[in-house]
């Protein structure tokens, strides 16, 4: 690096980089494990969740096992996606969600779409009883859950 500096007439800075004559390098294959994990490919999921961190973690872990991932804050704007027509295989919604519920949302999405999947996340799991609700087609998964636990109910969801 060298920078060249005159008052009222600027700096000028020049960076150095080494230049590779070499092959370009060849890039290794995915691992068959790498391969493996993507059993999402082909189905999308929507999130909903007004948790910023829990949204994130949530849809980085379904968009890296391959499943398309749409996601909302809440349940008004859960339902547009899902009244545009989006194509949506399963919907994970947290419970407590700020307006309509998550159990609302469930209910509205699946009057529009009857056989949607709806897997409900919730930090008040063991206060409502998975079977007050679930129903045909939901399931539930508590919060704070393994990022491997919520893939494998995703996965399980969607094959089922």
């Amino acid at each position: 690096v060298r920078i060249d500096s005159e008052p009222e007439r600027g700096t000028t800075v020049y960076i150095y980089l080494s230049r590779y004559y070499g092959p370009a390098p060849i890039e290794e294959p995915a691992s068959r494990s790498a391969v493996q994990d993507r059993t999402g490919s082909g189905h999308a999921v929507l999130v909903v969740e007004d948790e910023v961190v829990v949204r994130t973690v949530a849809t980085e872990v379904l968009s890296e096992r391959g499943y398309l991932v749409l996601e909302a804050d809440n349940g008004a704007d859960a339902l547009m996606i899902l009244q545009s027509g989006t194509a949506v295989d399963l919907l994970v919604t947290d419970v407590g969600l700020p307006g309509m519920n998550g159990r609302q949302l469930a209910d509205a999405a699946r009057a529009q779409r009857p056989g949607l999947k709806v897997l409900f996340i919730t930090g008040y799991a063991h206060g409502i009883g998975a079977g007050a609700l679930v129903g045909p087609g939901m399931d539930s998964l508590g919060k704070p859950f393994a990022v491997d636990a919520l893939a494998g109910k995703v996965a399980a969801m969607l094959a089922g």
